[in-house]
């Protein structure tokens, strides 16, 4: 398995120095709520040192309605001062004994996509897809590094990569 820390690039937050009040909403689930608060916690880190803003933090019950929050934020906010630059979705679903965590996690990927396909802002996928509640720890912190600090980061790197684009 490929670890973050396999790709210096990906951690740094060097380049990210002018990203000061680009503005994040968080989009999380109401599901595992301890590991999705970790989730923030890392995230938050990273944007406070960035100076980024977290404009808002959206609450949702579970993985399966974060593309439609993410899409009527995105859509409700457009032009507003409160307009997010990225969305980050957190969650975490943990495989059961049915298949509802395929379901899950196809409707999840799959609307996430579509909606950095058809959204003017970036979308960022921070849902942990996990055999075991042991996994989520190994990515917030263990040996699979901090999946809530990445996902700041790639947001950070997409709001960088949208201006850099609409200034030329």
């Amino acid at each position: 398995m490929a670890l973050s820390s396999d790709s210096e690039s990906l951690l740094s937050l060097q380049g990210l120095e002018g990203l000061k009040g680009a503005r994040i909403a968080i989009v999380s689930t109401e599901w595992n709520d301890t590991i999705v608060a970790a989730q923030i916690e890392g995230a938050t880190t990273i944007l406070n040192q960035v100076g980024a803003l977290c404009v808002n933090n959206y609450l949702v019950p579970g993985a399966f309605e974060i593309p439609f929050a993410c899409k009527q934020i995105a859509e409700s906010k457009k032009g507003s001062a409160e307009a997010p630059e990225a969305i980050i979705a957190f969650g975490a679903v943990i495989r059961g004994g049915t298949p509802h965590f395929e379901y899950v996690c196809q409707a999840v990927v799959e609307g996430i996509t579509n909606l950095n396909i058809t959204l003017h802002i970036p979308v960022i996928f921070g849902v942990l897809t996990l055999n075991t509640e042991a996994e989520a720890w190994e990515r917030l912190g263990g040996v699979h590094g901090h999946k809530g600090e990445e996902a700041a980061i790639a947001a950070l790197k997409m709001i960088q990569f949208n201006r850099s684009i609409s200034n030329k």
